[in-house]
Order: structure tokens, then C-alpha cells, then sequence
């Protein structure tokens, strides 16, 4: 059995013990966290997409049957299964049913393909693979087909089929290396005993990369994340009366725990996944479902801001528009989202480590158009250093170093990438330059050579 925490960077027992007394860790997988809520809010809308609803009371039952479909399919505690969907329910339910199970997801974005894929199964020694039979034209069961056919380890792959195709694949397969094929929906099977889990494991990946570099494996322990999206959800008074849509691709860390489908999830609230990243599917979704909060990178906003005649709608219910991710808004552009959009602006800088810096809902206009905010809550420690380490004064352009309750101290059996990210006591080398003001708002101006990638 491969150990939940095998190949990761354990937090110093001093921080460990710190976390837990100050109760910014308290014991809560993300498993136990969407039971609970299940029990609290089960007839509520937790999950739309299209014409699909689901309750929180089916949302939970379809996580118990699929975790226990996993099992029955021969997967263990502590296995790895990539993960590569797209804006759909069976994302949400996947990602949750083999936490259930005692497996370990890794969110690969659906861009990735051969080169990608192959590297995270075997720096992961991923068993699974979860995906469509086609993205784009291109086949990603045969991609998985050949990434099985060419190392050990996966020897599992499950097929997502959309509504109105049919799988090749049929029910159960298995190919001459032994490879076994099954439909994602095959999964559905009675609930088991539920497992005991430990709120110090790694409860999911995330990928970071680097220019040039080969995506790396980012732990994020359950209660590391259950804080994140804890922190994130109270910083925009998050509630159950609100509808967050999922415009970025879900297995985002903004989109999934900032605060995301995690942190609505974790409320009450609902979540809206778009049929379609473009602006007339996000658009539509927002004025049908009386969405109130989203994120949105700059080249979608300035697209929401202005878009085509047919595109319009009504989205008088927006309150927040958290923008960030893939370069920041211009500050012309930021102050035409309110007078536009009707809502507040939301700048948010982060990485896929878990970095993150957000203006506040009540912050000044000032500071909303032209800062990237402060650090996720008072207990991150953040540093602006020089070329050599010395940390500078407030107005002069150094790199942000952070360390935190919500971030991981190094990467998943990636010692030499490890090293160089991260300082010996623990803070993380973003790679972003930065300038703090007098109020302690970070301004970013620029992106050192090896950066992680967004979120």
C-alpha cells in the first residue's frame, strides 16, 4: 500500500502543533466536510449544470457509490488516479468519491495530453485515469491506452461519456498489458463501510510548473485545504443564499478552493458549473441561475465587460467578481467592472502551492484597482526580498516569499525542484516580484525567470 504521505514534505512539529492551537487545523477531511453538509443542507441545490440539479443529499449518495464502485474496481488507500475532466458534475463527484475511497486525485487541466499525462503517472505513480473518451478531436482513451502500454503503473482507466455518446468501451475491458477499461458511470454501486481517514494526509494534487518545466505535484492535505477554503469563504462573507458559477476550468485551485466549489460547497451555497468557457455560455448561466459570485481571469472579464449583442444578459445578481490568474487587470479595466457589471471587484494574485493575496470586498477604491490585496489571513508570513535573500523596504520591488497554514513545504518526490523553491525554513519562492505599500498591499510587478504557474 503506498502511504499517504510517502514522497512529501512533512510541516515542522512546532508548526504542526501552532496550526492546531491557534484551530486553524481542526481535523476535518474534505470527505467528512461534504457528509456533514450533506446531513445539514440535503434537500438544497448543491450542483447545477444545464438542465442537471443535484441536491446535496444526492450529490453525497452519488459520491458514496461511486467511491464504493472504486474500490470494488481494486483500488487501494493511498493510490493515485488522474483526474482530467471538464466543467461537468461527474468532476465534483469524482474528485470526492475517490477521497472517499482512500485514493489520492491528481487535477490535471484538460489541455494536458501525452507528454503531461504520461509524466504525472509516473512521478505519481498514478494507477488511474479518469477522463473523456475525446477532448478537441483528440482521443484521450487511446493517449491513456499508450501511457499504460508503456510503463507499470496505470492499469485502470474510466471513461467519461457525455450525454448522447456512447462509449467504444462498452462495460468492462482489458487489454492485452492488462489494462482495465470501464465507464465512469458503471461506477454506481452500494455504499460501504465508510473508511477512517486522517486530516494530516495529502487529500489531493494540484500541478505546478515552472517556464520550460515539467509539471510537478503539489500536496494539499485535508486540513490544509478545508483552512484555505475556510479563510477564503469568510473573506467574502460567503453564505448559503450564494450561487458561485465555475467559469475557470474546475481543477483550478481557484476555482476549487478560492473559496470555489470547496468553499460554497462547505456553506451551503450553490454551485454553477458553465456548459462552456465562453462568454455567452457564462453569461447565460449567470442571469438563468441568479449567480452571485465568480472568478474570472482578465481576458474573460474584459470580454464580460463588453460582449456581443447576442451575449448579453442579466446579471444584475453578481455582487463579487474575483479576477486573477493568466496576467492582471489593468486598472482602466477594473474600474469598469463596477459601473458594468454592477458588482465589487475582487483582485486576487496565487499559485497552485496555495499562495494567496486578495483585496477585500471593503477595501477602498484605491487599493481594489491598483493592488493585488494582502495575504489570505494574518497568519501567513510573507517576505519581499532582494537577489540575495535581504528583505527590503515597503516600495522597493523584491520576491515574495510566503509560508502558511494552507501551504505545502515541498513538492511530491521532486527533491531538486524542492530545493530551489524553498528556503530552508519553509517559505515558498514564488518567483513573483512584488512591492508592498504602506497598508500592506502587495503590487506585482513582474515574474523572476522560474515561476509557478497559476492556479
Amino acid at each position: 500500500m503506498t502511504s499517504l504521505r510517502d514522497g512529501c514534505t512533512p510541516w515542522p512539529a512546532e508548526f504542526v502543533d501552532r496550526y492546531r492551537a491557534a484551530g486553524l487545523w481542526r481535523g476535518e477531511t474534505l470527505d467528512d466536510l461534504l457528509r456533514d453538509r450533506a446531513l445539514r443542507y440535503g434537500p438544497r441545490t448543491a450542483l447545477v449544470h444545464g438542465g442537471t440539479r443535484l441536491t446535496y443529499a444526492r450529490l453525497n449518495r452519488s459520491v458514496d457509490r461511486m467511491a464504493a464502485g472504486f474500490r470494488l474496481r481494486g483500488l487501494r488507500i493511498g493510490q493515485r488516479v488522474v483526474v482530467q475532466l471538464p466543467n461537468v458534475p461527474e468532476f465534483v463527484i469524482t474528485v470526492f468519491a475517490l477521497m472517499r475511497a482512500g485514493a489520492v486525485p491528481v487535477l490535471c487541466p484538460m489541455t494536458h495530453r501525452a507528454a503531461e499525462v504520461s509524466h504525472l503517472v509516473r512521478v505519481g505513480q498514478a494507477v488511474g485515469y479518469v477522463g473523456p473518451r475525446t477532448d478537441q478531436g483528440f482521443d484521450l482513451t487511446a493517449m491513456a491506452a499508450d501511457i499504460a502500454a508503456r510503463g507499470p503503473f496505470l492499469r485502470r482507466v474510466f471513461t467519461f461519456d457525455a450525454p448522447g455518446e456512447s462509449s467504444p468501451y462498452g462495460g468492462f475491458t482489458v487489454d492485452p498489458v492488462g489494462c482495465q477499461y470501464y465507464p465512469l458511470g458503471s461506477l454506481d454501486s452500494p455504499p460501504d463501510r465508510p473508511l477512517a481517514q486522517k486530516a494530516d494526509h495529502v487529500a489531493f494534487f494540484l500541478l505546478s510548473g515552472g517556464t520550460g518545466a515539467e509539471p510537478v505535484l503539489v500536496p494539499r492535505t485535508h486540513d490544509a485545504y478545508a483552512y484555505q477554503v475556510r479563510a477564503a469563504a469568510e473573506l467574502v462573507s460567503l453564505t448559503e443564499d450564494d450561487v458561485y458559477l465555475v467559469a475557470l476550468p474546475a481543477a483550478s485551485d481557484f476555482a476549487f478552493g478560492c473559496p470555489g466549489v470547496v468553499g460554497t460547497l462547505s456553506v451551503g451555497g450553490t454551485v454553477v458549473m458553465a456548459e462552456g468557457p465562453g462568454v455567452a455560455a457564462c453569461l447565460a448561466a449567470v442571469e438563468r441561475e441568479r449567480v452571485t459570485v465568480t472568478f474570472l481571469e482578465p481576458a474573460a472579464a474584459r470580454l464580460w465587460l463588453d460582449p456581443p449583442p447576442s451575449s448579453r444578459a442579466d446579471v444584475s445578481s453578481l455582487r463579487l467578481a474575483q479576477i486573477g490568474g493568466g496576467g492582471f487587470l489593468d486598472r482602466a479595466t477594473a474600474a469598469r467592472v463596477g459601473p458594468v457589471l454592477g458588482c465589487r471587484p475582487q483582485q486576487v494574485f496565487g499559485t497552485a502551492e496555495g499562495v494567496l493575496t486578495l483585496t477585500r470586498p471593503a477595501d477602498p477604491d484605491e487599493t481594489v484597482l491598483g493592488t493585488q490585496g494582502r495575504p489570505l489571513s494574518p497568519d501567513v508570513e510573507i517576505r519581499v526580498v532582494d537577489a540575495d535573500g535581504r528583505d527590503v523596504p515597503d516600495g522597493v520591488s523584491g520576491e515574495l516569499l510566503a509560508r502558511g497554514p494552507h501551504l505545502p513545504r515541498g513538492y511530491h518526490r521532486a527533491p531538486e525542484r524542492t530545493a530551489r523553491a524553498f528556503t530552508p525554513d519553509g517559505h515558498l519562492r514564488t518567483g513573483a516580484l512584488v512591492r508592498r505599500t504602506p497598508d500592506g498591499d502587495l503590487v506585482v510587478t513582474g515574474r523572476l525567470t522560474d515561476v509557478p504557474f497559476a492556479p
